[in-house]
């Protein structure tokens, strides 16, 4: 089965950080909320929803990125850095399971169906 994949950061959180060198770090990401959905090519559709946290603790002065100058591509870029392998996969399965599931239908049990009788008039 062929599937589009997308993502999106669906929120972030921030606070003021000081690295480990001493450098302030205003308004760094510490948490963020995102959304993968998954498409196939008929059309249905899952998503998972996830969250990573972040810290600029360790970041070098000079590698900060400031939140004005944040843009969602580079933010999606930390955290499918950290969805990867056996995360990413089980992420995968998820989104394919609620796709699976739009194919499973509610039936009634057959012994609780009416029985229908003969009419003892023919």
């Amino acid at each position: 089965m062929t599937m589009t994949y997308t993502w999106e950061v669906t929120e972030i959180k921030t606070k003021d950080e000081v690295s480990e060198e001493g450098v302030a770090h205003n308004n760094a990401v510490v948490q963020t909320y995102w959304r993968k959905t998954g498409v196939t090519e008929d059309g249905k559709e899952g998503s998972f929803s996830g969250a990573t946290p972040f810290t600029s603790t360790n970041v070098p002065e000079g590698a900060f990125t400031p939140f004005e100058d944040l843009t969602e591509d580079v933010v999606l870029g930390w955290i499918k850095g950290v969805v990867i392998h056996d995360y990413e996969a089980h992420v995968n399965s998820m989104i394919l399971r609620q796709i699976e599931e739009q194919s499973i239908t509610s039936a009634d049990v057959p012994w609780a169906l009416p029985v229908e009788e003969d009419d003892p008039t023919e």
